[in-house]
């Protein structure tokens, strides 16, 4: 009877979150590979002679990360709580070894680990991490978050300290999507505004002060501002008009897939945090239309996830990996837009990076974990079925 009751959980009826957060996440991470494998060629030509090296590389990551995603889906809550302080202590740590000789510089910043045979930028996992170690806290914290100093301690020491190693490293852009992933999770855990207005405010003038005392920074936000961009083509407005062109240059259908021309060491960092400028060349005005419908398909998964559960340590998760995957997203496209400067933040599941990729597919699997606790149905977590109220009436 027990085997019974247990096989049928396991092959049981998924839950509409479920199936939504992964197929948008496979999807999302196949379109990835294949636009990686498209973006590089050129590159991975003139490197090693083959067209496919750098393609191929990103295949194996995704290769690794998606049997994790399945293996983490599978967990139940109570190991994700237990994973909270190990996993921040352990991306803490990671972090602080970019100081280190493992540590290496690129493109500006100084957040990533050589370790030989691959190289890995902790702060990817940090994310993970605080978003994870948040949602405890706060899940211990659930009958005193009406107070400030409750609320206030430990969490804005520990995520201060966390910001902190990775804005010693120069990744403002990065730093930014953490508070965001802060902010989002003390939001859905209930969090009074008046609390939270203080912190939005703090941390908009922190986020202005390190900007403008840097020079390279303050370059890059007046490029945005700067209407005749063509006059400083060869200076800070290079990549922002080429990835402009590379948009424009698809039109509605694309050039078709592999035609890209900025790929030919026109667009900087193409595969990375512009591969959304060569999907829109390649693919065109839909192939963009699908990557935000895909996203927005993630969106509705997870903050389903938020509004039926009646677990504080689900919804709080859910929309701190939420905030995360999807505001990094607006952020990476509102860059290639032009909308905001360089931050360097790459596109989820499809920029280049081994980081980067497995670290949102291990959040995935975070959200599909918490998917499971839902019901079938669709009564909340926690809802009285009907019966059973006319039963507590009587």
């Amino acid at each position: 009877m027990r085997a019974r009751v247990s096989l049928g959980r396991a092959i049981g009826p998924l839950s509409v979150e479920f199936l939504l957060i992964l197929s948008s996440v496979l999807f999302l991470t196949v379109f990835g590979v294949v636009m990686i494998f498209s973006a590089t060629t050129v590159e991975s030509i003139a490197a090693t002679g083959s067209p496919f090296n750098d393609g191929i590389g990103h295949l194996v990551y995704a290769a690794v990360g998606i049997p994790l995603m399945l293996i983490v889906s599978r967990l139940p809550v109570a190991w994700l709580r237990r994973l909270a302080w190990p996993g921040l202590v352990i991306g803490l740590v990671l972090q602080l070894l970019v100081f280190t000789p493992l540590g290496f510089e690129f493109g500006g910043n100084r957040n990533w680990l050589d370790l030989g045979a691959v190289t890995v930028q902790p702060s990817e996992f940090l994310k993970l991490a605080l978003a994870l170690w948040m949602a405890l806290v706060l899940y211990r914290k659930r009958d005193r978050l009406d107070s400030f100093w409750q609320v206030a301690i430990p969490l804005l020491p520990v995520a201060l300290l966390a910001m902190g190693t990775v804005l010693a490293g120069e990744d403002l852009g990065t730093v930014m999507i953490m508070a965001l992933i802060v902010l989002g999770a003390m939001f859905f855990a209930g969090v009074r505004l008046r609390m939270l207005l203080p912190l939005i405010l703090g941390g908009v003038l922190a986020v202005g002060f390190v900007a403008l005392t840097s020079t390279n920074r303050l370059t890059r936000i007046m490029s945005v501002l700067d209407q005749d961009c063509l006059d400083d083509y060869l200076g800070t407005c290079y990549q922002p008009l080429h990835a402009m062109w590379g948009l424009a240059g698809g039109g509605l259908l694309g050039l078709g897939l592999g035609n890209s021309k900025e790929k030919y060491n026109w667009l900087p960092a193409a595969a990375d945090d512009y591969i959304f400028a060569i999907v829109g060349e390649e693919l065109g005005l839909l192939g963009c239309v699908v990557v935000l419908a895909l996203f927005a398909v993630l969106a509705v998964g997870t903050f389903r996830i938020v509004r039926r559960t009646d677990d504080l340590f689900a919804r709080v998760a859910a929309g701190g990996i939420g905030v995360w995957i999807i505001g990094q997203a607006l952020v990476n496209i509102g860059v290639v837009l032009r909308i905001f400067p360089a931050l360097g933040v790459p596109l989820p599941f499809l920029s280049a990076g081994g980081s980067s990729l497995i670290a949102v597919l291990l959040a995935s699997g975070i959200l599909l974990s918490l998917a499971r606790t839902l019901p079938d149905g669709a009564r909340p977590v926690g809802a009285v079925p009907a019966p059973l109220r006319r039963k507590i009436v009587r």
